[in-house]
């Protein structure tokens, strides 16, 4: 055995000295107190021993609670003019903005500091938090008295719809049992569901003000919440954590600040201010000097909030952009859609929201073609590549579309589109779960969602930017809004410009995904943990051998000199040992030789 290979069996700890074998603590693996997924007693069949069968319906409830997320996240876009009408007739429509992103800008805002909940007391607790927060939030919605009141419950319905969202991804990833190597299924189905979500949101909204009154869209969450509660309560039997870790509240107060000013930039920029205005320039500023802080106190916290040793696994830095980019790609053509067939098509909302359904048909094929290929040895690396392959081409058809274009043929690419967005979503957040270290596998899985939702700000602000360019520059003059006031030749002008405009939107959503199809070709392909290893450490190399950090390439160092010592000494012996048998072997042959000598003499 040679030194190298000694320090690399020592590294993986299948044959480290003094007995430590499969699953020994490794320093910069799994933290003080971090117990692995069905390791709580001995025998146990599952997390925390729990049975196959209470396995599946965690799994379950889990996709019921980010079900219910996603939709009440996207629901309410479809009820704004009923909601208005009865709360606020006068004013309500102005207030129709804060309404929808109310939701979101607290979602967002919590996203790192449910991360670091989950890797300090434990994912159950947070996730029987963040449910009961997101039922308060939707009882209070739907008894609002006026628009101020439904704006504020639903940033407490944000709060929790923010853990729901992403906390549900860090117990589908500690639901797994021994050496069940790969966690695609979940985490697939969870991406599926999310996407599912976020295109039927808009017509189920429409269907419940419709056919029931709007209040409805938030007392439907109630039933079904409360079985979530009370089914999670009892069956989840998760991973324990032996000690607490301190919660960096600075760096979570930062946090929520950056994103929430970010946020405020991209909502209103070009539309209720000027992007040369003193309030967006100044947002702006304030936007760049709070992350400057958050940084900063990232970097000196003891317990960071979002640890910048993360970005040092290539896995995980790769990850992470690339979930941005096909955030502000997703974002820039879910919306442009509906507004390409509001505006060009003359489509009223509520028909041009069922043109979400192909969306949602392709993310439930791929995901269960994904799955049964998977099943066969397809890593989450060739799924995200080609469901970014997918999406590129599905945007760059929707680019050549005008105002004569077949609408199944628009069907037709929103259902690629859905395939592509489908494979993609949901096999980032495996990448980042099985690159990430196991004592960070909460951070990683929010900070994946935290960057996504911040791409589709910035992809909603960038792509409504060049529509308002393009617009006025082709155009007959005025913004889009007027379009539906123009007639005649006039208006046949404006549906021509605005059709060539919207092109290049989707052209740039193109770029985004090639951009994101070039980062993702450098993802490396993770090998399969076996039972007691890091998710994605494979023998000495892959993303958890860059994720064990400078400690374990000092104990790499110190075993590979030990063992060059050993092989030394064992040389030496070997040597000794050899220049024996020679010097004997000499010997014996002066001896036969004399022998034969006396023999003749003789």
């Amino acid at each position: 055995m040679n030194a190298s290979t000694a320090a690399s069996r020592t590294s993986t700890g299948r044959a480290a000295p003094g007995g430590a074998g499969p699953g020994a603590a490794r320093p910069g693996a799994d933290g003080p107190g971090t117990d692995r997924p069905g390791a709580d007693r001995p025998g146990a069949d599952g997390p925390g021993g729990m049975t196959p069968a209470q396995r599946k319906v965690g799994l379950a409830v889990c996709l019921a609670t980010m079900l219910l997320a996603v939709l009440d996240q996207n629901i309410v876009s479809a009820v704004t003019v009923p909601i208005v009408r009865e709360l606020d007739p006068l004013h309500g429509v102005d207030r129709i903005p804060w309404l929808i992103s109310a939701f979101s800008l607290a979602a967002t805002a919590a996203l790192p500091l449910y991360g670091k909940l989950c890797d300090s007391v434990g994912a159950k607790r947070v996730f029987l938090g963040a449910v009961a927060t997101f039922l308060l939030g939707s009882a209070l919605c739907g008894a609002a008295q006026d628009m101020d009141q439904l704006i504020a419950f639903r940033a407490v319905q944000g709060l929790g719809g923010g853990g729901l969202m992403s906390v549900t991804m860090v117990v589908i990833a500690q639901l797994r049992g021994p050496g069940e190597g790969r966690a695609s299924k979940g985490a697939g189905v969870g991406g599926l569901v999310a996407g599912g979500g976020m295109a039927l949101g808009p017509v189920v909204g429409g269907l419940l003000a419709e056919h029931a009154d709007w209040r409805w869209i938030f007392y439907v969450n109630l039933p079904v919440g409360v079985v979530v509660l009370v089914t999670s309560a009892l069956v989840l039997k998760l991973p324990r954590h032996g000690g607490r870790r301190r919660i960096d509240f600075l760096g979570a107060a930062l946090a929520a600040a950056f994103s929430t000013t970010l946020l405020l930039v991209t909502e209103w920029g070009g539309r209720d201010h000027s992007w040369g205005s003193p309030v967006i320039l100044g947002l702006a500023c304030g936007a760049v000097a709070l992350l400057a802080l958050f940084l900063w106190r990232q970097a000196t916290a003891a317990e960071p909030l979002l640890p910048l040793s993360m970005f040092r696994i290539s896995t995980l830095r790769t990850a992470f952009a690339v979930q941005g980019l096909v955030g502000v790609a997703l974002m820039g053509s879910m919306v442009y859609v509906m507004i390409y067939l509001q505006l060009a098509r003359g489509i009223e909302p509520t028909s041009a929201g069922l043109f979400m359904i192909p969306v949602a048909l392709g993310m439930a094929v791929s995901g269960l073609v994904t799955g049964r290929l998977g099943a066969r040895g397809w890593s989450e690396r060739s799924s995200v590549l080609s469901g970014t392959a997918c999406a590129a081409v599905a945007t760059l058809l929707l680019s050549t579309n005008g105002t004569d274009t077949s609408l199944w043929a628009v069907r037709a690419e929103l259902l690629l589109l859905g395939a592509g967005f489908g494979q993609t979503l949901g096999q980032l957040i495996v990448l980042v779960q099985q690159a990430a270290p196991r004592h960070q596998l909460g951070v990683a899985t929010t900070g994946v969602r935290f960057f996504q939702t911040l791409g589709s700000s910035l992809g909603a602000a960038l792509f409504g930017t060049v529509l308002a360019r393009v617009y006025a520059d082709r155009g007959p003059g005025g913004s889009t809004s007027a379009i539906p006031a123009l007639r005649g030749e006039a208006h046949t002008r404006a549906l021509d410009a605005f059709s060539s405009s919207i092109s290049v939107v989707f052209l740039c959503s193109t770029g985004v995904l090639v951009l994101a199809l070039l980062l993702a070709l450098r993802i490396r392909k993770l090998k399969e943990e076996g039972p007691g290893e890091v998710p994605g450490e494979g023998p000495g190399e892959g993303p958890g051998a860059e994720a064990a950090g400078l400690g374990k390439e000092r104990a790499g160092e110190t075993a590979a000199r030990d063992a060059a010592a050993g092989d030394a000494a064992a040389g030496d012996a070997a040597a000794e040992e050899a220049a024996a048998r020679e010097t004997a072997a000499r010997e014996t042959a002066a001896a036969n030789a004399a022998a034969r000598n006396t023999t003749v003499g003789g």
